[in-house]
């Protein structure tokens, strides 16, 4: 199924969801040292990377929300997109506490937010498996008929349209 919101042929959810979840993710990784070091620079950092995190997964929710729309309902692809979605707004709210807790004295976060985070990213791990299976195993924003030698997006042909086959590739499906 084609997605709704794209950009150069290609879907704005699926480009944009990388920027808060690799922003999230790493500010526990901040976190920790921070938690190894006693360093409050490093937990200044994570404050910043989640406030940055929670603007780009709300940005990207816009799109996904779009996208989620055009699932025709009562499928599969419906109920894991809900899933996706919910479970993303709950990540982005773990954050937003997180954050929120913070916010008086960055440097010093306490252990509160660090928990909230460490929720955040697990189920993150687990919206970003339901969004997987809604792309790899249920082609939600995928070019219908899209193949390995389909042409370019920026061509403005579909990717269905045939391509001369290739002697040289050899395709083996298992």
């Amino acid at each position: 199924m084609n997605s709704k919101a794209k950009l150069f042929g290609h879907p704005i959810h699926q480009m944009l969801i990388v920027f808060p979840l690799g922003l999230l993710a790493t500010s526990l990784v901040f976190d920790i040292v921070y938690q190894a070091t006693g360093n409050g620079r490093w937990a200044d950092i994570a404050y910043v990377m989640i406030a940055a995190g929670i603007i780009g997964g709300l940005v990207s929710a816009v799109f996904g929300l779009i996208d989620w729309l055009a699932i025709p309902a009562g499928t599969r692809a419906k109920r894991i997109g809900a899933l996706h979605g919910i479970g993303n707004v709950v990540v982005v709210g773990l954050f937003a506490i997180s954050w929120a807790l913070r916010y008086h004295n960055p440097v010093v976060p306490g252990i509160a937010p660090f928990i909230l985070s460490i929720l955040g990213v697990l189920l993150a791990l687990v919206t970003g498996w339901l969004g997987g299976e809604l792309v790899d195993r249920l082609a939600i924003g995928v070019d219908d008929g899209a193949h390995v030698n389909a042409p370019s997006s920026l061509s403005g042909r579909p990717a269905s349209e045939t391509a001369p086959i290739r002697r040289d590739v050899i395709v083996h499906r298992t």
